[in-house]
């Protein structure tokens, strides 16, 4: 029998798996352990993802989700400020995004990212997870790739590619600082250092 559809709750569970991974790690997740979260009754979860291994995908699925959600309304504020869709945002514009989508991450969604970082380090043992992940991975690197095109921005797909490695791997240097000492100043200018060293080091389009 196939598990049910209902997108809300589906999406209730995968939240709630999210939560269990970001405050009290890989181990602790079970079926059990996201009913209770999600405040449903016993054998809900395993209704609609029979295996701790669905679970598991459903949450990197519900993760990537959200952040796509998030990026991409970010960018229609930029495409809509002043100059308009017309105007090609810079280098400035995109270090603001980024600086922005690191602070929210640390500290707005702090949970959700440490569930990311837990979802990852159990996909170099889950091969089923890896191929989950990856395919997530190549799905937003398209969306990213389609987002700096609408916002106007020449930056190739390599430089994309390490944009997302240089943002990952600073997010997971803030979010394990102490609570505090991270401020959107310190995103920012870290989001700069980011931006100027990819520009300047990878290949643009005006180079091939």
């Amino acid at each position: 029998m196939a598990p049910p559809r209902n997108t809300r709750r589906r999406n209730a569970l995968a939240d709630a798996a999210i939560d269990v991974l970001g405050t009290a790690g890989i181990h602790k997740l079970s079926h059990r352990a996201v009913d209770e979260r999600a405040d449903l009754p016993a054998g809900t979860a395993a209704n609609y993802f029979p295996r701790r291994d669905d679970l598991l995908a459903a949450a990197a699925a519900r993760v990537a989700e959200l952040h796509v959600t998030e990026m991409t309304a970010a960018d229609r504020a930029v495409s809509a400020g002043p100059g308009g869709p017309d105007r090609p945002a810079g280098p400035d514009a995109l270090a603001g995004l980024i600086g922005a989508s690191l602070y929210d991450a640390v500290t707005v969604h702090r949970t959700r990212y440490l569930a990311a970082y837990e979802l990852a380090l159990e996909s170099t043992r889950q091969p089923e997870l890896a191929e989950a992940m990856s395919r997530l991975g190549a799905d937003a690197f398209g969306i990213t790739v389609a987002e700096h095109r609408i916002l106007g921005l020449p930056t190739t797909p390599e430089q994309v590619q390490g944009l997302i490695a240089l943002y990952n791997g600073t997010l997971l240097t803030l979010i394990v600082a102490p609570p505090g000492s991270v401020t959107p100043d310190v995103t920012v200018a870290l989001a700069r250092c980011l931006v100027t060293g990819v520009l300047r080091t990878i290949p643009g389009a005006g180079s091939r």
